[in-house]
């Protein structure tokens, strides 16, 4: 029997742990909350998804080594921002020779790197063959359903992609295997930012419309910086691009979309941020996106309107007619 160690408890690491467990796989979860594992352990029930009793075999801690001690894969559901200090702990303790699967969705600030570089950075290039990467269009509330959902996985081997697709595959989660690191990463970070705008259009009812518009452009602008980048522009019109856009911006099951349309009612980044009670993955990203377009000198006008509104208060009623007034140009796509 496959033995993994899971890190990250949150919503969707619980999800994907239930999904692995079902499949027979032994699951020891990692927590930094007491209560919450001592909570996980004794009902089977994640406090976020309610109505859902795991089954399979799953343990849950909040010492790491044990998480960590004989697994035959490593999988991650932190924060990006907390990604780099989870894996220095990692580090601390040692690793086995086995993949090591991230699942977060973000792009470190300051250095502009993808999570799973990341994570070779901190552990060191020798592991770089055994990290892969799942993202795609994929909410935690659905898929521990068993509504159909399709995802992307990647790798830099092909043995790792493999390795994913085998794991991770069930009758009801599809995993498609791709290549393209790189492109993967930006589409499921970068989207996030899309997703906060259309959660803003609608929460000033702005019609279906708008919307359409902020997804379109919102997809040339997620294209435009990740080709910049190096990303290949067919993975950005896949599913961990436009696929993964797709569900962010039409949902309020979307935490980043609901983020936006707490936004437009007039609440704080601090205040939307304490109401929804989870971390917003767009507003770190917005911050690495605009670094990122700088270098690359790249415009991207609708994520520097969302940062206008996150950072600065500028009111998104006004940060809507400042957009619409940009000067007109080509739509080059």
């Amino acid at each position: 029997m496959k033995k993994i160690g899971y890190l990250g408890m949150g919503a969707w690491g619980y999800c994907l742990a239930s999904l692995l467990a079902s499949k027979g796989y032994e699951l020891v979860c990692w927590t930094t909350k007491p209560e919450l594992a001592e909570h996980l352990n004794r009902t089977r029930q994640h406090p976020l998804l309610p109505g859902h009793t795991s089954t399979g075999q799953m343990t849950f801690t909040t010492n790491m080594a044990e998480a960590l001690h004989g697994v035959d894969m490593i999988v991650e559901s932190v924060t990006s921002a907390g990604l780099r200090s989870v894996f220095e702990q990692v580090r601390s303790l040692g690793l086995p020779s086995c993949p090591i699967i991230i699942t977060s969705k973000g792009i470190e600030q300051d250095t502009g790197i993808i999570l799973p570089e990341v994570a070779i950075e901190v552990l060191g290039e020798q592991f770089r063959p055994l990290i892969g990467f799942v993202s795609g269009p994929s909410f935690a509330q659905e898929v521990i359903r068993g509504l159909p959902t399709s995802v992307v996985g990647t790798g830099y081997t092909s043995e790792v992609i493999q390795e994913i697709c085998d794991t991770f595959t069930t009758p009801t989660f599809r995993i498609y295997p791709n290549t393209d690191v790189l492109g993967v990463a930006f589409g499921g970070a970068l989207k996030n930012i899309i997703g906060i705008a259309c959660g803003i259009s609608d929460g000033l009812s702005l019609g279906c419309s708008s919307k359409a518009a902020l997804m379109t452009r919102g997809l040339h602008e997620i294209r435009k910086l990740a080709v910049a980048c190096g990303c290949k522009a067919e993975t950005i019109n896949g599913l961990a691009g436009m696929g993964d856009l797709c569900v962010t911006c039409s949902s309020p099951i979307s935490r980043n979309f609901r983020f936006g349309t707490l936004l437009a009612q007039g609440l704080t980044s601090e205040e939307a941020q304490k109401r929804i009670g989870m971390v917003v993955e767009g507003a770190y990203t917005c911050i690495s996106a605009l670094q990122l377009s700088k270098q690359h000198k790249v415009m991207i006008p609708i994520a520097e309107t969302v940062y206008d509104i996150i950072k600065n208060a500028i009111r998104p009623i006004d940060a809507v007619s400042t957009l619409m007034q940009r000067t007109i140009k080509e739509e080059h796509l």
